[in-house]
């Protein structure tokens, strides 16, 4: 996720904790999912699910928190 904005999302890692902190536990649930999803994380489909859920209201997040930083910048 924003691989291709990698300077700015360091830089605001760097200035915001709350983005920091939601960044790595979308990056943690990313790792879990991708793991259950291929059999080496065992998991039962409601707890898939729910942390699905979780990654993707993460991700909405740091992208709402992102594009409000950016259009502080400019």
């Amino acid at each position: 996720m924003f691989e291709q904005n990698q300077k700015e999302i360091e830089s605001l890692m760097q200035s915001n904790a709350e983005f920091r902190s939601l960044y790595q536990r979308h990056r943690e649930l990313d790792g879990k999912v991708r793991d259950a999803e291929i059999g080496v994380l065992p998991m039962d489909s409601v707890t898939l699910l729910n942390m699905k859920k979780e990654k993707l209201h993460a991700k909405d997040k740091l992208i709402h928190m992102w594009e409000s930083s950016a259009a502080v910048a400019y």
